[in-house]
């Protein structure tokens, strides 16, 4: 998930570097956007070495590249911490006067403020009215936490912990608390030592798919069939190679199994032993594979499978996909055509 994180002009700035962290280490990537104000506070080295990410916060920089409009569209979600209280009331009353402001208002994401202030200044009405205001227009704005503030004095306006922050941001996604499988890739059946039956399948859809079920909160594991592409973060991710090992690693419950990898449908009888000759002509004989996900489903039926069909360029995705519904017992087919192998953008009929 893209995380585009707000800093304002706080103490509690510096605390930024932890929730960068924790955030990068849960597998999303973090854009921090800190205010003009929170650099007096927290260094840019500091948060461009954490992120890894670089930051440059002037409005009037690179203006040709509409850059508020393009931070706010390539945000998955926009966290603001802390948020002070001077940012509370621009945002309330759409006042953007700089970049962090412009590019808030120019998305369509979820947005969470966790505000870090002085006791009186979070109890002013002034302040209780914006929040009340952003609150109302969908905003989900944290309550600060009590302790000890700068200086002596103790109270309710304390920027809340890392792991509170990270709880309040992630903790109630929609399948928070689920567990899910991910199959990718394409598995390879030996002819020998060095050759193999296998197809042309990257693994860019699982892993698309597996990165989408941890952006919403479940716990993931993505089964990858001899896949070269990096591999996101927060997941846990399983090598596999034939059908056999495949079989074998999805072996264990889940809520939610997806059966994107391309599975051989067939196999080598007798794999020869070593290097096969190239002078030495051979007959194999092919033995069918096994349905891996018509026997998963079999044997786990409280778990919603959804299975996938490849069919030629040009067929009835939909046809052929209703029959695979019914052939395997699964919960959902995916559907798509031998032209979607590989790239990046696919087309898929969900029946």
């Amino acid at each position: 998930m893209r995380i585009l994180l707000g800093i304002t002009g706080g103490i509690a700035a510096y605390k930024a570097a932890n929730l960068i962290r924790a955030f990068s280490e849960q597998g999303h990537s973090v854009q921090a956007l800190p205010t003009q104000n929170a650099l007096r506070f927290i260094g840019k080295a500091t948060l461009e070495a954490l992120s890894g990410a670089a930051i440059d916060n002037d409005m009037y920089q690179d203006v040709h590249e509409v850059r508020h409009v393009e931070l706010g569209a390539n945000a998955d979600l926009i966290v603001v911490a802390p948020a002070t209280a001077n940012f509370l009331a621009k945002l309330a009353n759409g006042i953007a006067d700089d970049l962090l402001m412009n590019a808030i208002l120019a998305s369509t994401s979820e947005i969470y403020v966790c505000p870090a202030m002085h006791t009186e200044m979070w109890q002013n009405p002034a302040t209780q009215a914006n929040v009340a205001t952003l609150r109302s227009r969908g905003i989900k704005v944290m309550e600060p936490a009590s302790g000890r503030l700068t200086g002596t004095d103790t109270g309710p306006g304390r920027l809340p912990e890392t792991e509170e922050i990270v709880s309040f941001v992630m903790g109630k996604k929609p399948l928070s608390g689920m567990t899910v499988t991910v199959t990718a890739g394409g598995t390879r059946e030996p002819i020998d030592q060095v050759r193999y039956i296998g197809n042309s399948s990257s693994g860019r859809m699982g892993i698309a798919i597996a990165t989408a079920y941890r952006d919403a909160g479940a716990s993931v594991r993505l089964v990858a069939c001899n896949i070269e592409l990096p591999m996101p973060a927060g997941i846990e991710v399983i090598r596999a190679s034939s059908v056999a090992d495949l079989e074998q690693t999805m072996d264990k419950p889940c809520d939610i199994m997806v059966m994107a990898a391309a599975v051989s449908d067939f196999r080598i009888d007798k794999p020869f032993e070593g290097k096969l000759p190239r002078g030495e002509a051979r007959t194999m004989s092919l033995i069918p594979t096994k349905d891996l996900i018509a026997d998963f489903a079999a044997n786990n039926p409280a778990t919603f499978c959804v299975a996938f069909a490849l069919t030629e360029d040009g067929a009835d995705v939909e046809a052929i996909s209703k029959l695979k519904l019914v052939n395997k017992n699964v919960s959902a087919v995916a559907g798509n055509n031998i032209s979607s192998l590989g790239s990046e953008i696919s087309e898929i009929t969900l029946v």
